[in-house]
């Protein structure tokens, strides 16, 4: 049986120096869509020589814009099941064949559960996660979804929700989740996520919004 058409949408910003790897193992896997938003460096040029397709942003509109963007392009595209992954090397492509194996078990929505986590408010956020949707990491910037979630939304996120939205949605319409715990390559350079103080606002922000919405 044929395997379902796979896109990888892969939110960029400045990350020439990893984009390139990152595109040569996902492509292996399925289409990957990077997203540049806004990058000032070669993003853009590097992930299309190594054979990405690439949605460019003028300006730098941040990490749900830009996932918005990469959706609406898999969706335009016919793809049947649709994951983020992270520009930065944290996650291993190697991953991607046990979520789709999950896929073809049954899952709906397959999230990744990361073995250790940068803030104390994203503990926060899983705790009350757990409880609320019983999802433990969804923060966790590897998920895949298949169209159909996604499409019931209409969209990925509405109210900058660092990535959880549309994880929480299907938890809330009582579609299939199933997890899969994962060890987090280290990285090199800054979080995108601003300082402590900005990133953490962030955090119980898009946690208050999820629980209201």
């Amino acid at each position: 049986m044929a395997r379902p058409k796979l896109a990888v949408v892969i939110p960029a910003f400045n990350e020439e120096k990893t984009i390139s790897n990152v595109v040569n193992e996902v492509i292996h896997h399925g289409i990957p869509i990077v997203v540049d938003d806004g990058s000032t460096d070669d993003t853009t040029r590097i992930a299309t020589e190594a054979g990405a397709t690439v949605v460019s942003h003028i300006q730098n509109r941040g990490y749900d814009y830009a996932l918005n963007s990469g959706f609406e392009k898999a969706r335009l595209l016919n793809t049947q099941i649709i994951m983020t992954f992270d520009a930065d090397g944290q996650h291993s492509a190697s991953l991607i064949e046990d979520f789709i194996v999950a896929m073809d078990d049954g899952a709906d929505v397959v999230i990744g559960i990361r073995n250790r986590r940068e803030r104390f408010t994203e503990t926060f956020f899983a705790l009350i996660s757990t409880r609320l949707w019983a999802i433990k990491d969804p923060l966790c910037g590897m998920k895949a979804y298949r169209s159909e979630v996604y499409q019931m939304l209409g969209y990925f996120d509405s109210y900058s929700s660092i990535g959880t939205e549309l994880c929480i949605f299907a938890s809330k319409k009582n579609f299939r989740i199933t997890e899969i715990p994962f060890d987090v390559k280290e990285r090199f350079d800054k979080p995108r996520m601003g300082s402590v103080l900005s990133a953490n606002w962030k955090i119980l922000r898009a946690l208050v919004l999820g629980v209201l919405k």
